[in-house]
C-alpha cells in the first residue's frame, strides 16, 4: 500500500506546478487503517507546506501515517518547521519518498522525527519523486537554473523563412504544450534578435497561470521601448542581460528608470555559465530557452542544457537562406555530432516532439 498512497501524494504535489518556484513540489497524504483521511500539497511560494495543509485538513491525526514526497523541513524559513507540527500531531509513522537536498534539511528532518519516536520509512517511489523535482534538485545543489530548450522547426530544420516569417510552424496542440512549459519554468530566455523580429510578449496565455520572468540576452543593448516586452512591464519581471560596458549609457538608465527593467550585466571574461549563475541569484530556478538560433546554438555548444523538446512540423522550406535552429557546428564525422539521450516521443496530431534529457526521467509537464 505504500506505493499506492505515495502515488496519490505525488499527484497532489503536481497541483502546485507554476506556483511554488523556487520551492519544491510537495504532496502529502494522511492515512489510518488504510483509509485516506486527508490530502494536501504546497500551494504557493511562501505558503504552508504540504504536511501542514494535509494535517489541517484531517479530522484526526493521532496514530496516523503521513505519506510525503519530500523530507519534511526541520528549520525555520518562510514557515515554521513541519517536523514540529508532525510531532505535535502525534503521527505514528512518516513515509518519505526522498531526502531533501537542501543542506539545512537533508537528514535532519528524519532525525528529529525518529528522536520523537516516530517510525520513518524512506525511499518509496524515490525516482518518481526526484523526477517531480528535477528543477529543485538541480537548483539547490548547483545554484544554476535548470535549463530546458524549446524549439519548433520544419522538417528541414528551419525556425523561420529568410524574411523571418515564423508564425506558425507548429500546430495549436504543440503550442498548448509550450504554454504548459511557460507555466512550469520560472523564466523564458530569448535573444535580442527574436524580440526585434517577433515582438513576443513571453507571457503565459493560459488563464490562471502565472507569468514567468522574461530574460533577454542583448549584449549590445539594441532593443528599445517600442517592443512589448519592454513597454508592457507592469509586473516588473523583464530582465535584460547585457555587457557591463553599457551600464553608463543613457539608454540603460532610461529603460531601468522609466520601464523598471532589471539588468544583469557581464564582463568580457564571463561566459554563459557565469550568466546562468547570476540569473540563479534572483531566485530564478529554471529557464525555458525559446530562441533564436544563436542563443539555442550557444546552449548546445557549451553543453549547458538539462533537457528540451524539439517540435517538428510536416513543413519544408527548402531554402538555404531560411533560418536554421542550430548553426556554427562543423563536425567532419557523424559521431562528432550531438546525440540527444533519454528520448520521449510526443505526438501533437501531425506534429512530433522529441523530448530529451541528460538524465533519465521526464519533467511533470
Amino acid at each position: 500500500m505504500h506505493n499506492y498512497f505515495m502515488e496519490i501524494a505525488i499527484n497532489e504535489a503536481k497541483k502546485g506546478i507554476g506556483a511554488v518556484n523556487p520551492n519544491p513540489l510537495v504532496g502529502a497524504v494522511l492515512v489510518k487503517d488504510n483509509e485516506i483521511l486527508a490530502t494536501g500539497y504546497h500551494e504557493f511560494y511562501g505558503g504552508p507546506h504540504a504536511e501542514v495543509n494535509t494535517i489541517n485538513n484531517s479530522p484526526i491525526t493521532e496514530g496516523c501515517t503521513l505519506y510525503v514526497t519530500l523530507e519534511p523541513c526541520s528549520h525555520h524559513g518562510k514557515t515554521p518547521p513541519c517536523t514540529e507540527l508532525i510531532i505535535k500531531s502525534k503521527i505514528k509513522k512518516c513515509v518519505i519518498a526522498t531526502l531533501d537536498p537542501n543542506p539545512l534539511v537533508s537528514g535532519r528532518g528524519i532525525k528529529q522525527l525518529q528522536e520523537a519516536g516516530i517510525e520513518v520509512i524512506v525511499g518509496i517511489l524515490e525516482k518518481e519523486a526526484r523526477d517531480l523535482n528535477k528543477v529543485f534538485f538541480k537548483y539547490i545543489e548547483n545554484k544554476i537554473p535548470y535549463t530546458f530548450i524549446k524549439v519548433g522547426i520544419t522538417l528541414d530544420g528551419k525556425i523561420a523563412t529568410k524574411a523571418f516569417s515564423s508564425q506558425w510552424i507548429t500546430n495549436s496542440l504543440a503550442r498548448t504544450k509550450v504554454e504548459n512549459y511557460r507555466n512550469f519554468f520560472s523564466g523564458i530566455l530569448v535573444g535580442a534578435n527574436t524580440v526585434i523580429q517577433d515582438n513576443p510578449s513571453l507571457r503565459c496565455k493560459t488563464v490562471g497561470n502565472r507569468n514567468p520572468y522574461r530574460l533577454i540576452l542583448d549584449k549590445d543593448l539594441i532593443i528599445s521601448e517600442k517592443y512589448s516586452i519592454i513597454s508592457n512591464n507592469t509586473d516588473q519581471k523583464t530582465f535584460i542581460i547585457t555587457s557591463d560596458k553599457n551600464i553608463n549609457l543613457e539608454k540603460f538608465q532610461f529603460l531601468r528608470d522609466k520601464f523598471a527593467i532589471k539588468f544583469i550585466t557581464f564582463s568580457e571574461s564571463e561566459n554563459l555559465k557565469d550568466i546562468l549563475k547570476k540569473i540563479g541569484s534572483y531566485n530564478i530556478d529554471s529557464i525555458l530557452v525559446e530562441g533564436g538560433s544563436s542563443v539555442i546554438s550557444s546552449f548546445f555548444k557549451e553543453n549547458l542544457y538539462d533537457g528540451g523538446e524539439i517540435m517538428i512540423a510536416p513543413k519544408i522550406l527548402g531554402d538555404n537562406l531560411a533560418i536554421p535552429f542550430l548553426s556554427g557546428f562543423s563536425p567532419l564525422l557523424i559521431d562528432e555530432g550531438i546525440t540527444l539521450e533519454n528520448i520521449k516521443i510526443n505526438l501533437y496530431d501531425n506534429n512530433v516532439g522529441f523530448e530529451f534529457y541528460k538524465e533519465d526521467g521526464c519533467l511533470p509537464v
